[in-house]
């Protein structure tokens, strides 16, 4: 008989893969973060664009789960606890993306003794930590079926994995040095979270199936297809409706819009409006076209990378060009600097990712593909979801 749940061989892989990533995290402590690409004008990098994506792929379990109980729709509680397990995971993979971030993780106590309240930074940390926990009480009141806990746990679960993402978007938002000034950036950040997050829990949920920790109905894929393609529209709409601001005359961000379009971000830019909003969305616009599931995992997959497309030219785009006039520009800060004087000053802005950063996210998220797999072979054991639930 065919052992169900992840092989320790898979588990063998991405435990390898974390190792090397812990490896090139502690060679960045020792060498700071002079060993990324990032500098004083790029100075968020792959880090914080992984942050912002696995902060808003965690969203979709969480409000697939909690709107089982608050809008009483049956069908969805079937895959209430695969979906919670999902959204642990990607938000301890966010969370372990900030701390990589920060380059002196020692001295992180001092944000506990010196909060500054008007920092977002510091609302994301609390939100984020509250949400990690309502994700642990959820799975564990689904463990031991304490359905009633569930329940009222779920309304308030649900605006929680809607404002975590809220708070994200405002650290940008909030902001007017740079081109993320927009009082729609919270909805934008929201309606990404929801399609991505959607589609990365139906891939996990085709994956658990075909280990054999569950069988997936596919009346649900369907729906869930169904409700894929509207929350792609969604995106797509405020996606517009920022270009339209952007774009119009006189709009002090048409140099940024101008980036995305024709410039260094443009592959990434019409990456997701091509590949990420439209394609999926002709995939399952058609009832004949969500009942195959081949194509329904193509359609997710292609959402999860416009949605990391997305954060790509957000976050970079803003970088390019400096609110700097004048002088000689902005002191990169690099190790290249240190040695050639040439390239201590810069007008724009430039980042590639080095292969210690590309190894320390690879190890991030595998760490927490591991956890996953873990946690799904201990909590659904082959059970079907129902059962499981």
């Amino acid at each position: 008989m065919q052992t169900k749940g992840f092989s320790k061989v898979s588990m063998g892989i991405f435990a390898a893969l974390t190792i090397i990533g812990v490896a090139c995290w502690i060679y960045q402590l020792i060498g700071g973060l002079g060993v990324t690409g990032m500098s004083n004008i790029n100075s968020w990098g792959a880090y914080i664009c992984m942050f912002m994506l696995f902060v808003g792929l965690s969203a979709g379990g969480l409000i697939v789960a909690s709107s089982a109980h608050v809008f009483g729709i049956e069908s969805f509680k079937s895959v209430a606890k695969p979906a919670v397990i999902c959204s642990i995971v990607c938000i301890c993979i966010a969370g372990m993306l900030v701390l990589v971030d920060m380059g002196g993780i020692q001295r992180i106590w001092r944000m506990f003794t010196g909060p500054n309240p008007k920092s977002p930074l510091l609302w994301d940390v609390c939100i984020i930590t509250t949400y990690l926990v309502i994700n642990v009480l959820d799975l564990i009141w689904m463990q031991k079926g304490d359905e009633a806990k569930v329940s009222k746990l779920s309304y308030v679960a649900l605006p929680v994995a809607i404002l975590v993402h809220s708070v994200t978007a405002w650290i940008f938002g909030l902001q007017i040095a740079r081109a993320w000034y927009t009082a729609i950036m919270a909805p934008i950040f929201v309606a990404s979270a929801m399609d991505s997050g959607l589609a990365l829990l139906i891939l996990s949920l085709m994956l658990l199936e075909k280990v054999g920790l569950m069988k997936l109905d596919g009346d649900l894929l369907a729906s869930f297809g169904k409700l894929l393609a509207t929350f792609i529209c969604v995106d797509a709409f405020f996606i517009g409706c920022e270009l339209l601001t952007m774009g119009y005359p006189g709009a002090h961000e048409a140099i940024a819009l101008k980036e995305m379009a024709t410039g260094a971000t443009a592959p990434f830019f019409w990456a997701e409006i091509i590949g990420g909003l439209l394609i999926p969305f002709l995939l399952l616009a058609s009832p004949k076209r969500r009942n195959n599931r081949g194509l329904v995992a193509l359609a997710c997959a292609l959402v999860v990378l416009g949605v990391a497309c997305k954060r790509v030219w957000l976050l970079f785009t803003s970088f390019i060009h400096p609110n700097v006039y004048g002088a000689g520009g902005i002191t990169t800060g690099t190790a290249a600097a240190q040695s050639d004087p040439t390239a201590m000053w810069a007008l724009t802005g430039s980042y590639a990712p080095t292969v210690p950063e590309v190894l320390i996210v690879i190890g991030v998220i595998s760490l927490g593909v591991l956890g996953f797999m873990v946690l799904s072979n201990m909590l659904l054991g082959g059970k079907t979801a129902a059962q499981a639930a």
